[in-house]
């Protein structure tokens, strides 16, 4: 049974934020999960859309169908319900990265200020296994967790007016890739030729919460090889299934 102290707020006249503690711990990425799995199989017809993120779940809602206070409180029994989990496959994704200079443009600022020498942030940020948390602020930009703590930095003062698609930064405690070219204030460190979102595909990102992310160095001529080989759809990205 799920066990978290749960806090449920309007969000706007037609949603409810249900927050957990604000940690990023997988235990609690687990239970949201859960939680919005319990709720899908109630089938509530005034709900519209669940939107799930690091520490909460937004349920939207028909505001004429139901009341804020009688969902919240149909959550709640939801909640604490007792339920068989669906089993689903979690993949861990093998991400190729290129941390040439020419795409790691904050590699010596990270190694100045972390007493880190470059080979060392590389060996340190291919080293991890990362948990997908959530997936936000662009289409496919994935919020990853477990980044070691000597590569923790913070994000810059001033941020990009541009950062490139397929740009791997770190922000804080986090790892990330930018899924496309937007503005970020995140410290660049690669690039991989890899495309996190297709709109075009039926399933548009290929990663989901509860998955897991692991990043292989290449070179510059593996990057343009593989980034020629997505451009005709020609690449695979190599996962592992992994065990519940």
């Amino acid at each position: 049974m799920s066990s978290y102290s749960l806090k449920y707020k309007p969000f706007g006249n037609a949603a409810i934020l249900v927050e957990w503690p604000h940690e990023m711990k997988e235990e609690i990425l687990k239970d949201i999960i859960l939680f919005s799995q319990k709720i899908h199989r109630k089938k509530l017809k005034a709900i519209i859309e669940i939107i799930q993120s690091i520490n909460s779940l937004t349920v939207v809602y028909d505001h004429n169908l139901i009341s804020f206070h009688y969902l919240k409180q149909s959550l709640e029994n939801i909640y604490t319900e007792e339920f068989n989990e669906i089993s689903k496959k979690h993949f861990l994704w093998k991400i190729p990265v290129c941390y040439d200079s020419i795409f790691g443009i904050d590699l010596e600022e990270i190694s100045i200020k972390n007493k880190l020498s470059i080979e060392e942030i590389i060996q340190l940020h291919t080293k991890a296994i990362y948990q997908v948390y959530s997936i936000g602020f662009l289409p496919g930009f994935l919020y990853l967790g477990g980044l070691d703590k000597r590569l923790h930095i913070d994000r810059k003062s001033e941020p990009r007016l541009k950062v490139p698609k397929g740009a791997v930064g770190i922000g804080g405690k986090q790892t990330g890739i930018y899924p496309n070219s937007s503005p970020g204030g995140w410290q660049i460190i690669g690039n991989t030729p890899i495309s996190f979102f297709d709109k075009t595909k039926e399933v548009p990102c290929f990663a989901k919460p509860g998955n897991k992310i692991q990043f292989f160095s290449i070179s510059k001529d593996e990057h343009e090889q593989i980034q020629e080989q997505v451009s005709l759809k020609e690449f695979t990205i190599e996962k592992e299934v992994l065990d519940d």
